[in-house]
């Protein structure tokens, strides 16, 4: 059935491209009509389904592009994911993917998987079997031995056990290759977060064989040599790229400006909860860690939304706070708002999918009470979340 949607303002595109009195039409989960309430309307079929909102505004559903569906956010989700069997497991992903959609976000890339459980729900979702945001899914995460998300199944020893882990998750099916270039601070005896686990040689036949399947990389890089082995292996994207070393923190301008000059998107994965980060770590640490983020963005690097939603307080129904992160680092609601649509969008190779409001675009779309581009917090007064024409709140 086609659905008509209207408001009293409409984002139709970046840089605050705002129409009043705007309305969108859908067919078949497409948009296929975007300007003027009134023109809309004449051109619509008699008895349309609407969802007027007049007081509200009307943009592009959001996009989250670092999450761990399998993990469940509490104080320790690695040992409950080791404890429970794939069935809660699949549960538990389908419950908080809801959680993403009800706050508005229509798109996510979750970068580790377990037994391919998210690839089954990116497919229940596409086929309609199951309510969710569109899923990006990276399959099992490539690690060093013992190394960082070993539990999720993919440790390799050498170019040629790396070279075959990429080769199953593309015959599986997965939209990108996740390989963890440093340790986390997930991994209980696991390497250190600075410590690199491959050099930039095995990263480079990685992001060779990734590329043979026509699969981008991202890389989880918290340590500076990781940054830089990733940057020389030319991985699409740079997760978390906080430039930690053994002794504090070791930021290379020439290196950042490489970033840049590649087009390297660079995911902060600022969880909702990174004043809380602050406040258990000290200041001064997390605003070292901060200030090289704002560092990159000020030399050029593009900057992507994610949330590391899964890891311990990263909630899936908070994103508007992980949105607050690129404030601190000085960027308007505007700059924000086009960061977690149509930006985020084309750099997950979706640009032309999702991330506008233009005829021939999938339908996702939010509309919220107030003005985001003025004043983020109108994200959080959601009143209609629509993913691929469905309507789901």
């Amino acid at each position: 059935m086609d659905t008509l949607i209207s408001a009293g303002r409409v984002v139709t595109g970046p840089h605050g491209q705002v129409l009043a009195d705007g309305a969108v039409l859908v067919r078949n989960g497409v948009i296929v009509d975007t300007g003027p309430r009134r023109e809309v309307e004449s051109r619509a079929p008699a008895g349309i389904l609407r969802h007027d909102f007049p007081d509200g505004t009307l943009l592009p559903g959001l996009v989250d592009a670092h999450v761990h569906l399998v993990l469940d956010a509490g104080p320790d989700p690695v040992a409950a994911l080791r404890e429970a069997d794939d069935a809660t497991v699949a549960e538990g992903i389908a419950e908080r993917a809801l959680g993403l959609l009800n706050a508005g976000v229509t798109t996510v890339r979750d970068l580790g998987d377990r037994n391919g459980l998210v690839t089954q729900f990116r497919d229940a979702v596409r086929a309609g079997r199951l309510p969710g945001p569109r899923v990006l899914a990276a399959g099992t995460p490539v690690t060093g031995p013992g190394g960082h998300c070993w539990f999720l199944g993919g440790e390799v020893n050498g170019e040629d056990a790396a070279r075959a882990l990429v080769r199953r998750n593309a015959e599986r099916g997965t939209d990108l290759i996740k390989v963890m270039a440093t340790g986390g601070g997930i991994t209980k005896g696991g390497p250190p977060i600075w410590a690199p686990q491959f050099t930039a040689e095995e990263l480079r036949t990685i992001v060779r064989e990734a590329a043979s399947a026509g699969l981008p990389v991202a890389a989880h890089a918290h340590g500076t040599a990781g940054i830089v082995a990733a940057v020389e292996a030319g991985v699409s994207t740079i997760e978390h790229c906080t430039w930690i070393d053994q002794d504090g923190f070791r930021l290379l301008d020439d290196v950042v400006d490489e970033i840049a000059a590649r087009g390297i998107r660079v995911c902060p994965a600022a969880s909702p909860d990174w004043r809380g980060f602050a406040e258990r770590f000290g200041h001064e640490r997390a605003e070292e860690m901060f200030g090289g983020i704002r560092r990159m963005r000020e030399r050029g690097v593009q900057l992507l939304t994610g949330t590391d939603a899964g890891v311990s307080r990263a909630v899936f129904d908070d994103f508007v706070s992980s949105l607050e992160f690129f404030a601190h680092l000085g960027c308007t609601s505007q700059e924000i708002v086009d960061l977690a649509t149509c930006e985020a969008a084309d750099a997950l190779g979706l640009g032309k999918v999702t991330g506008r409001l233009l005829p021939g675009l999938r339908a996702d779309l939010l509309v919220v009470d107030g003005d985001p581009l003025s004043d983020l917090q109108a994200l959080r007064r959601v009143r209609l979340v629509m993913a691929d024409g469905r309507v789901h709140a």
